[in-house]
């Protein structure tokens, strides 16, 4: 039978809903516009380009850390894991403020800012299955993909307003005080969501362990983890956004580069939530496979439409990203949750990181669109070897689900 999945308005009706993604909505603008404030403060200190590149590449490094310390979730109550969490960003980011504080020490807390954001990324995602239910799971998941996405289309025009109107320090107070709302409203609008006895008094090291364990003998969890780990080769096109511009006609193209994808999988997220979940499940795989694939044409050096479009396409085939989610988090034991999506973070970045990387050693050699070409084929590949194992993890799981006969559940007759 074919549900029909919860309209987005309906989620709002969830008081705790509510209270999350507003908190999603602060924490994204709060890392955002932290990014952008330390980016002008280095820049403004040192008048060098590469320093404030470098500034900004290095907070997304913590990410690898974080997602290792996802275990907090299933240590702690998840509400204090994601309140803590902003605690800490609202003080450090309010330090960040202080006028006249030394650059590489601002830089030094917004590491530890970012790295604050992995605990509280994966205590977000390891409470949802118990707020929502699997039934309205996927569209609590839709909205919040589709916010982040939104959130990254004006990030960086809206952070770099705020920054120009309030000065820096005026911009790392705002940022402060948004971490401290957030805190604010899952402090007040969430129940705690206790974790697990067998969990809580787990040391870390022993729960990372166990995570990575768990994920590697799972045949589901393996295959979907594999599935995401795909998004390195569809983001290689953002890492290569400015030499792919200058090879189209220039700088002044950029921009359009830079959001063809975020908008791609802001529409995608909007139609793959109305999907029935069967159908989701079915359509992973090739999914993951189209949203590499379709990048090929931009090898072939068409012009900056073409590319446009076929970026926005990939990003659309991309949202794919919240199937992944939804059946990871259904698949991962619940007092285990934290630690497994922690696990999923760390894996996603290394990941992004290692193929961007790459992409940037094949541009020496290559020119840019042909290496976003390559990157297409090896993407398609590799997903396609993923979406298979994924294929036939599902159907064993079917093979082995207990059937129901129409006895079951029936009070057995007497005994003669």
């Amino acid at each position: 039978m074919t549900t029909t999945a919860p309209s987005f308005r309906s989620m709002f009706r969830i008081g705790e809903f509510r209270a999350l993604w507003l908190a999603h909505v602060l924490s994204v603008a709060g890392d955002q516009l932290a990014r952008v404030a330390l980016t002008v403060l280095v820049f403004n200190r040192t008048a060098s380009a590469g320093w404030a590149a470098g500034t900004y590449a290095l907070t997304y490094l913590p990410d690898l850390l974080g997602g290792a310390l996802g275990g907090l979730a299933d240590r702690f109550p998840r509400r204090t894991v994601l309140v803590v969490a902003d605690v800490v960003r609202a003080l450090l980011v309010a330090l960040m403020a202080i006028p006249g504080m030394p650059w590489p020490v601002a830089a030094g807390l917004l590491v530890i800012v970012q790295l604050a954001a992995g605990p509280f990324q994966a205590a977000r995602q390891a409470v949802l299955p118990d707020m929502l239910g699997e039934e309205k799971l996927a569209t609590g998941q839709a909205i919040l993909s589709s916010t982040y996405q939104a959130a990254l289309v004006i990030g960086f025009g809206a952070g770099a307003a705020v920054v120009a109107w309030l000065g820096v320090s005026g911009a790392l107070w705002a940022d402060a005080v948004t971490f401290a709302v957030s805190a604010a409203a899952l402090r007040w609008g969430l129940r705690p969501y206790p974790v697990s006895k067998a969990t809580e008094h787990a040391p870390q090291w022993a729960s990372l362990k166990a995570g990575c364990r768990l994920v590697a003998r799972d045949r589901k969890l393996r295959s979907l983890l594999a599935i995401a780990c795909c998004c390195g080769f569809y983001v290689v096109p953002e890492g290569l956004a400015v030499p792919v511009a200058a090879q189209l006609g220039g700088t002044g193209v950029l921009g359009w580069l830079l959001v063809a994808n975020p908008v791609g999988t802001l529409l995608g997220a909007l139609l793959i939530s109305r999907l029935p979940r069967a159908r989701q499940v079915r359509w992973l795989g090739p999914l993951a496979v189209a949203s590499s694939l379709v990048l090929l044409p931009t090898g072939w050096t068409p012009a900056l439409p073409v590319v446009v479009v076929v970026w926005t396409v990939s990003g659309m085939f991309s949202a794919h990203d919240l199937i992944t989610q939804v059946q990871y988090s259904l698949a991962a034991p619940p007092e285990q949750r934290g630690q497994v999506i922690g696990v999923a973070i760390a894996a996603l970045r290394a990941a992004q990181g290692l193929t961007i990387a790459a992409a940037g050693a094949l541009a020496l050699a290559f020119a840019p669109t042909t290496v976003v070409a390559i990157a297409a084929v090896a993407g398609a590949g590799c997903a396609a070897v993923a979406g298979t194992a994924w294929a036939r993890a599902v159907r064993a799981d079917r093979e082995v689900r207990p059937r129901r006969t129409p006895l079951d559940g029936a009070t057995p007759p007497p005994a003669p």
